[in-house]
């Protein structure tokens, strides 16, 4: 494979990752959204979903690069499948922290970095998007293990490609 198509082919990669995080990421937005809409809160963070996607499709190409999650290659697809969603939620977790002590440290500065607000950071919220990540990832990383078996350009073309008429 040339250098441009593996250009093109890792742009592509990169923007159904983002195409299907950033669904799933809205659906949940606007289903919190509607509960507080319920309770008269509002809820304005629209636009988190498609950042959140462009960040984790981010990681996954370059966990993949780095052959993180990499191990039961040669097993049934569920175990890679799902030793893969293990990985990656771990990954996010730690970006989820990353992210919680940036906020902090851009709120109120260092003083502001305790551990007793470090640890109000992690909410209820906080573990059922884990929770929700660690399930998206299961049909991600299964269809691209299913990929993988199947051969490259298998899964799309049955999705996207007309199928021969009978003779």
């Amino acid at each position: 494979m040339g250098l441009k198509q593996k250009i093109w082919s890792e742009f592509k990669t990169y923007w159904v990752n983002v195409l299907y995080i950033t669904i799933f990421f809205s659906i949940f937005t606007n289903y919190k959204r509607l509960i507080l809409a319920h309770y008269n809160i509002s809820y304005g963070h629209f636009g988190i979903s498609f950042i959140k996607g462009l960040v984790l499709a981010k990681v996954i190409l370059i966990g993949e690069h780095l052959k993180v999650g990499q191990g039961f290659e040669n097993r049934p697809l569920i175990f890679p499948t799902l030793f893969k969603s293990f990985v990656f939620s771990i990954c996010v977790a730690i970006l989820g922290i990353i992210e919680a002590i940036v906020s902090m440290l851009l709120r109120g500065g260092a003083p502001a970095l305790t551990f007793g607000s470090f640890i109000k950071c992690f909410s209820y919220e906080w573990f059922a998007g884990m929770l929700a990540v660690s399930i998206i990832f299961i049909p991600f990383f299964g269809m691209r293990e299913l990929g993988k078996a199947l051969g490259t350009g298998k899964i799309s073309g049955l999705f996207f490609q007309n199928k021969p008429k009978d003779s």
